[in-house]
């Protein structure tokens, strides 16, 4: 708001505070020019001052988020004349309404959500005792209504003059993230500083966003790191938007502005369904091919460019999102992580209108192997769209998991477990289709027949074996080569060998561990009729009280 708007306002609130003392406060009129006061203040609890600054930093206020998430007039709000009941340190003298956190509910494309947005202009957005109340009941109501909730970050952490009572409802706030997760989406946007105990909240959630330049998310911060480690670092290295995208893997998303992000979570929110025991949503111009086998599946020019994708050459890269893009709806992609573990691409997309889950190895980033980042990223991603219903698709063209001492030092072993037991454990739909490598455990791993795939299919460019052929070769002939007057020459024998014999799909097809050997062109049809026939999938796991994932 401006200077000028907020003067008016302020006139405005004066001439109904006017108008309650002449018509006497125990008269109706009276009392609804009361309640007119009281809701102008509640929605302006800020000075203009504070907005000013908020809007200099590019940054939008807690209301003005709200309004352009969701749908034009549908917000209802929750609690906007509560006001905190703290009395130490002075803070008795200063008790806005709202106490510094928007919530409620409305809709985003005619959906249901609840929200909660943090004003950073009313005591920095820090969280106190009917602050955290006002998150707890919002999150309660989205439970209890089985919707999603949003999250909008922007504040100081705990409220010092609160003291203990606002760590108490830091931890109501994280048990419900908890009791929620897997029942209702949670996306957390982080729209300014997100610091200390904070940052668990969206942590825990499903999906968070961040703002380039505006945003940020730490445990300690800088000054702190300085007194205790003598390092120097600024608030962006730390804990920036481009820092949780690409280093952490915290965030899920850069956003280049508010607008940006507050877009992305509104798109992000059409794939996904309103809780779990929802089918995800299907826009209206795609409901004609969800309910029933009516969309064309002959080859096009475009499916036939796949033939020619793959090079000759098993070391020359390809970029895996040209299939990924050939076999969705429309070629659109909304990839999640880009910028974290950029060997292996994850996203979602459509089929038939329908919502779909991708997990890919990226052979423009290291090979595609599998590292520790690569296989928590996609775990993570796995175990996401099978808590709501959304089938994963899986594309494989990895030569194995990432050699080094770093990697195992750091835990490939456990950590990269973590992704066999997401596909093991998800009972959506999965099907997979290896383009070209599939060696070793990797081949495992990335949602192979023996892990509960439903349909796997490969590439007749698919080379599945124990690894590749030159390793394979020195192992085998390693005395042979070495007694050879030409050992290269006996060396490319050998391998031409191998290839024929083993790094092919038939020796897999023959065994049933994919169920078909298809023409590239075919992906995009057969994939579709693979989703038809999985519609009506039902798989349970044993009753248990929960798996044991090695986190």
């Amino acid at each position: 708001m401006t200077s000028d708007a907020r003067i008016v306002q302020d006139g405005q609130s004066a001439d109904r505070a006017g108008s309650a003392v002449a018509a006497g406060p125990h008269t109706t009129a009276g009392k609804l020019a009361d309640l007119q006061r009281r809701q102008d203040e509640a929605a302006h609890p800020g000075s203009a001052r504070a907005v000013e600054r908020q809007h200099a930093k590019g940054k939008m206020t807690a209301r003005e988020r709200v309004e352009r998430l969701l749908d034009p007039g549908s917000f209802t709000e929750f609690d906007a004349l509560a006001r905190h009941r703290a009395t130490d340190f002075g803070v008795a003298a200063n008790r806005p309404y709202g106490d510094g956190v928007v919530t409620g509910y409305g809709t985003v494309d005619g959906r249901p959500v609840c929200v909660f947005s943090q004003d950073f202009t009313v005591f920095g957005g820090s969280l106190g005792e009917v602050y955290g109340e006002k998150i707890v009941k919002v999150m309660d109501h989205a439970l209890k209504t089985g919707c999603p909730v949003i999250g909008i970050n922007d504040g100081g952490g705990a409220r010092i003059q609160e003291g203990v009572v606002a760590l108490g409802l830091f931890a109501e706030i994280f048990y419900r993230n908890v009791i929620a997760s897997g029942v209702i989406p949670q996306i957390s946007l982080i729209m300014g500083p997100c610091a200390g105990g904070a940052v668990y909240s969206p942590a825990i959630t499903d999906f968070t966003l961040m703002v380039e330049g505006t945003s940020h998310m730490f445990i300690t911060g800088p000054d702190v790191i300085k007194t205790v480690t003598g390092e120097e670092v600024s608030f962006e290295e730390l804990g920036g938007a481009h820092t949780h995208n690409t280093k952490s893997g915290v965030a899920h998303y850069q956003a280049k502005d508010e607008d940006d992000c507050l877009s992305f979570a509104r798109e992000l929110l059409s794939y996904l369904p309103s809780n779990n025991l929802d089918d995800p949503p299907v826009p209206p111009a795609a409901a004609d091919w969800a309910a029933g086998p009516s969309a064309d599946l002959e080859i096009t020019d475009e499916d036939a460019e796949l033939d020619t994708l793959i090079p000759d050459s098993p070391n020359q890269p390809y970029d895996m999102h040209d299939v990924i893009t050939r076999v969705l709806d429309d070629d659109e992609f909304l990839e999640i992580h880009s910028g974290f573990a950029q060997n292996i691409v994850v996203g979602f997309g459509r089929i038939e209108g329908a919502s779909v889950g991708v997990v890919a190895n990226q052979p423009m980033h290291l090979a595609g192997c599998l590292d520790i980042d690569a296989s928590e990223k996609a775990a993570r991603f796995v175990r996401t769209c099978d808590a709501f219903n959304i089938p994963v698709l899986t594309f494989v063209d990895v030569p194995g998991f990432l050699p080094g001492t770093g990697q195992e030092w750091d835990g490939i072993i456990r950590r990269g477990a973590k992704l066999i037991y997401a596909y093991a454990e998800a009972t959506v739909p999965k099907i997979t289709i290896i383009t070209r490598k599939a060696y070793g455990g990797a081949y495992d791993v990335m949602g192979s027949k023996h892990l509960g795939g439903d349909v796997n299919l490969a590439w007749p460019t698919a080379q599945i074996a124990v690894m590749g052929a030159q390793g394979a070769v020195n192992i085998l002939y390693r005395r042979e080569l070495a007694a050879a007057d030409d050992p290269d020459a006996l060396r490319a024998q050998r391998v031409t060998e191998y290839e024929d014999t083993l790094a092919n799909p038939y020796a897999a097809a023959e065994r049933g561990y994919v169920d078909a050997v298809i023409r590239p062109a075919q992906t995009r049809s057969q994939v579709t009729r693979a989703l038809r026939t999985l519609r009506t999938k039902r798989q349970t796991l044993p009753p248990k009280k929960h798996g044991n994932i090695p986190l």
